[in-house]
């Protein structure tokens, strides 16, 4: 009965270790990701902190450049799928816009090329920024520590809309800044879903009636009235990263150029 006894107090002794063992492995796990997940972090800001404090521009552009439009320059030299330069004021919304024929490419690396889980802030291909009847369409992560698109899940208040009307995008030839027309939240649609508002097709209107029907749709889903409308001809941009209220969610920005 002892020799039992002695026994189940080993096997114990053994499930106790094992159990104490394997919480431990969780426990480092757990503080491995965070140091991995804070070093990402701190690599991706200095990427975009080196930008801004080593702009070099070969051509003389004249007076009328702006600090954006220089970085545009600067990059293009290093990488000719820099279109553009996003900026909303007073959030951490700051970087450049890639472009390439991958719509998938830029989800996954820098603008150096260099493979990273935040990816670059990208327009889908079909789009052009110099072109006034396309609907320029950008992504970027929603990154839990506010980097890239975070900021865009604040436009659910109303609020912050409010200290926050405008948009300034910029490319080699000019800066334009653009007035938020309508936020809102839908997310990505299966093929045989019908009668569905899918806003990320939208790049480029061939006529009035696609332009009113998109701004139309826009404003059916807007949180709140931002009392901005657009008129035919009047160039838009969209942001779109992920949201996840719901399945396959999305939070939607789309803004018109008002002044370049």
């Amino acid at each position: 009965m002892r020799n039992k006894t002695k026994k189940h107090k080993e096997k114990n002794k053994k499930n106790l270790i094992i159990v104490s063992i394997i919480f431990m492995i969780l426990i480092l796990s757990c503080i491995g990701y965070i140091i991995y997940d804070k070093i990402s972090q701190i690599r991706n800001q200095a990427i975009y902190d080196e930008i801004n404090t080593n702009i070099e521009v070969s051509q003389d552009m004249g007076n009328n450049i702006t600090e954006n439009m220089k970085k545009v320059i600067s990059l293009k030299q290093q990488n000719e799928d820099v279109k553009g330069w996003i900026q909303i004021e007073d959030t951490i919304i700051n970087y450049p816009i890639l472009q390439t024929t991958d719509n998938d490419y830029y989800l996954n690396y820098t603008y150096k090329k260099e493979k990273s889980k935040y990816g670059s802030i990208y327009a889908k291909n079909e789009c052009d920024l110099l072109d006034n009847n396309s609907n320029v369409i950008i992504y970027g992560h929603n990154m839990r520590n506010g980097q890239m698109f975070n900021t865009l899940l604040d436009y659910i208040n109303e609020s912050f809309y409010k200290e926050h009307k405008t948009i300034k995008i910029a490319t080699e030839k000019e800066e334009s800044n653009y007035s938020i027309v309508a936020a809102f939240k839908s997310r990505i649609f299966y093929q045989n879903e019908k009668n569905v508002f899918r806003y990320y097709n939208y790049t480029k209107f061939n006529n009035e009636d696609d332009y009113n029907d998109f701004l139309e749709n826009c404003k059916k889903m807007q949180l709140y009235d931002t009392g901005v409308s657009a008129e035919y001809g009047e160039q838009l941009i969209t942001l779109i990263t992920c949201e996840y209220s719901q399945e396959n969610g999305r939070m939607i920005i789309v803004a018109k150029k008002v002044e370049t």
